[in-house]
């Protein structure tokens, strides 16, 4: 558990530890997402997300990885890149046992102050329509759904997402 003693501290991943932020990705998923969706899709999703040549591409490609760590342990991670004249936030996962501490916050505030410092003015990012909890959270956080999408990711599957915004 967060202390008020503990130091939080927000770092850039690079590809060293991708690794970690998978073990992450995976733990979070499937403590968060069973039930939202099925067991196999929740697979399909983490092999096709979180494999560490495709996030490795990602980073070459101008992703951001940061991660957020409470005194030395790794408790959150975020990803995000520019769109257009947006930036996305891809990904932002909490440990299940850290949750609801502010990291989640701590995370979107620094990548809200990433976004101004590129010149950038909105915030967007995908949530699963199903992920009640998430869209509570980026509500709280000044987020409004722009849209829903269904969008087709192979496999048989389908992301049944709200693309939800947030002016810088």
């Amino acid at each position: 558990m967060k202390t008020r003693n503990a130091e939080s501290r927000i770092v850039p991943a690079g590809p060293a530890e991708l690794a970690a932020i998978r073990l992450l990705a995976d733990a979070t998923w499937r403590a968060h997402y069973t039930g939202i969706i099925s067991s196999e899709q929740i697979e399909y999703m983490l092999q096709r997300m979180y494999d560490l040549e495709v996030m490795r591409q990602e980073l070459c490609s101008g992703i951001c990885y940061d991660q957020l760590f409470c005194d030395d342990d790794l408790v959150a991670f975020a990803s995000y890149g520019p769109v257009l004249k947006e930036l996305k936030l891809h990904k932002l996962y909490v440990h299940p046992e850290r949750q609801r501490q502010g990291f989640g916050t701590m995370l979107l505030r620094h990548v809200e102050e990433h976004a101004k410092r590129q010149g950038l003015h909105r915030l967007i990012l995908a949530v699963n329509k199903g992920n009640q909890k998430a869209v509570a959270a980026y509500e709280k956080n000044g987020f409004a759904i722009r849209e829903s999408v269904v969008v087709d990711i192979g496999g048989g599957f389908v992301m049944d997402d709200y693309v939800m915004h947030k002016a810088l």
